[in-house]
């Protein structure tokens, strides 16, 4: 899933014609998928650090 999210990324953020509710949905997608990222990351032992 994260690597489709970052094409999709990549794909909506090079487009002028984006409309903030894009935008606004492809941060909440990545938002997820980064919470994702985190939560496995802290399950194998990886320290995160918040600031």
């Amino acid at each position: 899933m994260g690597r489709e999210l970052i094409g999709h990324a990549e794909a909506l953020l090079a487009d002028p014609h984006a409309d903030s509710g894009q935008v606004r949905y492809l941060a909440a997608r990545l938002t997820e998928a980064l919470r994702d990222a985190v939560r496995v990351a802290v399950s194998r032992g990886v320290r995160v650090e918040r600031e």
